[in-house]
């Protein structure tokens, strides 16, 4: 059964939410959406996903340092993440303190490794931002991120 691992790190608990809409999307289409704190994420666990989808705090415009020591540590394995659906989601404090170029830099990451990038031409075109805590509209676009993915991943690997 193919699985999408939705990976995250949240300090105050806003991309942790986040990142249990974006499981919920992910479950309805009948994938299996694994949910874990990127502290808790061994870099070998990313070759068991067919779908990875990750979510950080918006940090000086870009993706958290703990975010970033993932993909570092995820360079062993280049190439071999290839074809893998890829998504990104971000927290921040306000409407411009950098939520898009925080996407853009974990989407940068995923396409080095050759990883197929799900977007939408609704809404949060590159992934979901929330400013503070998830509104209702950042939770459906989280829950329509999880279930988008989840049709590319059927498309892809069934």
């Amino acid at each position: 059964m193919a699985k999408i691992l939705i990976v995250y790190f949240s300090r105050g608990g806003n991309t942790e939410k986040m990142a249990e809409f974006v499981q919920k999307g992910v479950n309805k289409e009948g994938i299996e959406g694994v949910v874990k704190k990127v502290q808790e994420v061994n870099v070998e666990e990313l070759l068991d996903f067919e779908g990875i989808i990750v979510g950080s705090p918006t940090y000086y415009g870009t993706m958290s340092s703990e975010i970033k020591n993932l993909f570092d540590k995820s360079v062993k394995f280049h190439g071999r993440l290839e074809g893998k659906v890829g998504a990104a989601f971000t927290t921040s404090a306000n409407i411009g303190g950098g939520n898009e170029t925080c996407i853009l830099s974990i989407l940068e990451a995923m396409l080095i490794h050759g990883m197929v990038i799900q977007g939408s031409s609704q809404g949060d075109h590159y992934g979901v931002v929330a400013i503070s805590s998830p509104d209702a509209r950042a939770k459906k676009q989280c829950e329509d991120l999880g279930k988008r993915c989840a049709q590319l991943v059927k498309k892809l690997f069934k």
